[in-house]
């Protein structure tokens, strides 16, 4: 994919995440260029040091922690994201 010097990323989604990204972050009361700041941010922040655990032996995030984060989120609202 090309990278040019605007401020502007551009990606392509399936419609079907889209939709469901675009309605997770409606409620959280968040928007995709807020969302994708903070995203960035910790990533560019934790890019240098290398994890404690793999990935693969990381438990599940728990829905107690999506609802902490989202406070209105539930699996029936969102097509049981």
């Amino acid at each position: 994919m090309a990278r040019g010097d605007s401020g502007r990323i551009v990606i392509e989604v399936e419609p079907e995440m889209k939709r469901r990204l675009y309605s997770a972050l409606a409620l959280s009361g968040s928007t995709l260029k807020d969302w994708f700041l903070e995203k960035a941010a910790e990533f560019c922040a934790d890019a240098g040091q290398l994890p404690l655990f793999p990935r693969s032996e990381l438990p599940p995030r728990s829905q107690a922690a999506r609802v902490r984060r989202f406070p209105n989120w539930h699996p029936s609202s969102v097509g049981g994201l």
